[in-house]
């Protein structure tokens, strides 16, 4: 016999109602010998902003103002990462070298056009990040040329999935610099200059 279930009491959604998302409170100050992991932002807890590598590249340039990121994780059409779409490749010298050599308007650019391919990007393991300090961070992101790191947790079978990113201006405000550029050598430098300083 089914046993039966009382039922709850119900109301209509009221207008102007709006959705929880995840938060993650990062620090508000942190040190170079502090660990990596209060940098990181964890994608277990906050949801990363994507785009689909077919995506216009005006439109990823839209929904990175929209989120105020700086950077989007491109996905294909199963949800794998195909990329990495930064404000950099948009505002930079990828499109106009892509409509040199393919021709075109701006507008027929797209996301795969620009992006930094899946084959092309190098991560960090979760467990070295774990054990890893800021100051590590910072010197593995200035090593890559890179403003912001993938961190990548590997199942049993060897499957990777990214669950942390790093993003060099995060980890500058974080550091208590005022972030003057978002050019990674100007941001390297206001970092040093702090760290000089002593903290």
């Amino acid at each position: 016999m089914i046993r039966e279930f009382e039922i709850l009491n119900s109301t209509r959604l009221k207008e102007g109602s709006s959705c929880a998302r995840p938060t993650q409170d990062l620090p508000k100050h942190v040190n170079l010998s502090d660990p990596a992991l209060k940098v990181m932002s964890d994608l277990t807890r906050v949801s990363v902003v994507s785009v689909r590598s077919n995506a216009s590249m005006d439109s990823a340039n839209a929904k990175m103002i929209l989120y105020g990121v700086r950077m989007l994780l491109v996905l294909d059409a199963n949800d794998q990462v195909a990329g990495l779409l930064t404000a950099t490749d948009v505002l930079g010298e990828k499109p106009m070298r892509f409509l040199q050599n393919m021709g075109g308007t701006h507008a027929d650019i797209m996301v795969r056009d620009i992006m930094t391919a899946q084959r092309e990007l190098d991560v960090m393991k979760i467990e070295d990040v774990q054990n890893a300090e800021v100051g590590q961070i910072i010197a593995t992101l200035k090593k890559s040329g890179r403003q912001h790191g993938l961190v990548v947790s590997e199942g049993a079978d060897g499957k990777q999935m990214v669950c942390g990113i790093f993003s060099i201006t995060q980890i500058a405000r974080q550091l208590g610099t005022k972030v003057q550029s978002f050019e990674l050598s100007h941001t390297l430098a206001e970092i040093e200059a702090v760290a000089s300083r002593g903290q």
